[in-house]
C-alpha cells in the first residue's frame, strides 16, 4: 500500500487528481455564493426618506408599518423637513425612497437607480398596502435606470469583466512572461488594465450603446479595478506559486461579486455579504461607477480608497518578497 501511495505521489496523476477535486469543490462552491446572494433577496434594514410631521397620522403610520411587514423587513425611516433635502438624501445615496404623507394621501417616489432590486419590491408591495389601510396611493421614479438597462445590470457586468481580466491577465503574464522583473511586471499589469478598461468601455457605451457612461470617469475606475484585481492574483503568486489562482478566485468571484451590490442592491443581500462586499474591489467599483453613472456630482472616496488600499498593499508585499515570486531574471533587459 505504501509502495503504491508513493508511486501514486510522484506519477502526474496525483496533481490532476488534486486538481479535479479542487475544481468540483469550486463549482459548487460558485453556485452556491451566488445562489446564496441572489436566489431569493429579502430586505434588510431599507433607509426610506419620509417628508413633513403629517407622516406621524394614524393612516400614514399604518401604511409604513404595513409596508414593513409586507416586505418583512425593517424600514429605517429617516424623516426629512423638506422634500428638497429628501431628494438631496437619494442623490447622496443614503435612502431608497421618498414617502410623502398627507392625511389620507401618499405619495411615493422610487428610485430605480438606486437599487433596481429595492424599487421593484416597492412598487410591488405598496399598491397591496395601501388598498388595505385606506390611503390613496401615486407612485413614481424620480431616477429611472438608463433605457438601455432596464434591470441595473450592466454596471455589474463590466465590473465583473474588469475583476476578471485583472487576475487572468496577471496570471498570463506569469505563465508567458515569466522573466519579467517586479518594475515591469508591475508595469505591463498597469498596461494592460488601462488598454482593458478602454476596451469595455468603447464596447459597451460606443458600440453597444447598454450604457451611457462618463468616459474618463468610468475609464478610470475600471482600469484601478482591473490593475487592483491583477497585483491582487501577484500577491498570492509570491507566496503561494501555481496555486494563487485558488484565494484569488475565491476571494474575487466567490465573495467579491455576489456581495459588491451589483446584481442585488445591498439592503436585499444577507447581511454578511451587505457588511463584507463594500470593502472588497468588486463592491468598492460597483459603487464608485454606479454613483459615476446615475449620481454624478455626488462620487465619494471611500470606493477609491478601498481600490488604492488593496493594490498598495498587494504591490507594498509583491516588491518585499519579490524573491519568493516564480519569475524575473537576474541580467538586466536589452
Amino acid at each position: 500500500m505504501g509502495d503504491w501511495w508513493a508511486r501514486f505521489r510522484r506519477s502526474p496523476y496525483f496533481p490532476a487528481s488534486v486538481l479535479a477535486l479542487i475544481l468540483s469543490a469550486g463549482a459548487g462552491l460558485f453556485a452556491g455564493s451566488y445562489t446564496y446572494a441572489m436566489a431569493s433577496p429579502t430586505p434588510h434594514h431599507m433607509p426610506v426618506a419620509v417628508v413633513g410631521v403629517s407622516a406621524q397620522t394614524v393612516r400614514g403610520r399604518a401604511f409604513v408599518t404595513g409596508l414593513e411587514k409586507s416586505l418583512e423587513s425593517s424600514l429605517v425611516l429617516r424623516f426629512q423637513r423638506t422634500y428638497a433635502d429628501a431628494v438631496r438624501a437619494i442623490e447622496e445615496q443614503r435612502v431608497f425612497a421618498i414617502f410623502v404623507v398627507r392625511g389620507d394621501d401618499v405619495e411615493m417616489n422610487v428610485s430605480s437607480a438606486s437599487g433596481a432590486s429595492v424599487a421593484l419590491l416597492l412598487v410591488e408591495q405598496a399598491p397591496r398596502v395601501a388598498a388595505r389601510v385606506g390611503v390613496r396611493l401615486t407612485m413614481r421614479d424620480i431616477k429611472p435606470l438608463q433605457r438601455a438597462d432596464p434591470r441595473g445590470l450592466a454596471i455589474f457586468y463590466v465590473t465583473l469583466a474588469a475583476v476578471i481580466i485583472g487576475f487572468t491577465g496577471a496570471a498570463q503574464l506569469s505563465a508567458n512572461a515569466a522573466q519579467l522583473n517586479p518594475g515591469e511586471r508591475i508595469a505591463f499589469t498597469a498596461a494592460y488594465a488601462g488598454l482593458g478598461a478602454f476596451a469595455i468601455v468603447a464596447a459597451v457605451d460606443w458600440l453597444l450603446g447598454a450604457l451611457k457612461l462618463p468616459v474618463l470617469e468610468s475609464w478610470s475606475i475600471l482600469a484601478l479595478t482591473t490593475f487592483t484585481t491583477g497585483m491582487v492574483f501577484t500577491m498570492f503568486n509570491t507566496f503561494l506559486g501555481r496555486w494563487a489562482m485558488l484565494p484569488t478566485w475565491g476571494l474575487m468571484v466567490l465573495l467579491g461579486n455576489p456581495s459588491s451590490g451589483g446584481a442585488v442592491s445591498w439592503p436585499l443581500l444577507p447581511s454578511p455579504l451587505g457588511a463584507i462586499g463594500r470593502w472588497l474591489p468588486p463592491g468598492a467599483s460597483v459603487n464608485a461607477q454606479h454613483t459615476a453613472v446615475y449620481f454624478r456630482g455626488h462620487q465619494s472616496v471611500m470606493p477609491f480608497l478601498v481600490l488604492g488600499a488593496w493594490s498598495l498593499v498587494s504591490c507594498v508585499i509583491f516588491l518585499i518578497w519579490r524573491r519568493r515570486h516564480p519569475g524575473g531574471r537576474t541580467d538586466a533587459p536589452s
